[in-house]
């Protein structure tokens, strides 16, 4: 099912929408769908990096040289 939000651009924003739509020959709900997508992919990888990140420096591992003794 779809929903819909409405939201308030910057001024000039909605023109450089509609010419990489009209280039990459897409729809407005197209390019901000995906835009949407790759920001909450980013998100989660960012936050689960930086778990990651203190887990490891909790065990002592602080660079990727430490990195590479561990797994080799």
């Amino acid at each position: 099912m779809r929903e819909t939000i409405t939201v308030t651009l910057p001024e000039g924003m909605k023109s450089a929408i509609d010419e990489v739509t009209r280039k990459e020959g897409i729809s407005p709900a197209e390019l901000v769908t995906q835009a949407l997508e790759e920001y909450l992919f980013l998100r989660r990888f960012r936050l689960l990096r930086e778990r990651m990140v203190q887990k490891a420096q909790g065990q002592g591992i602080l660079t990727d040289e430490d990195v590479f003794d561990r797994v080799s």
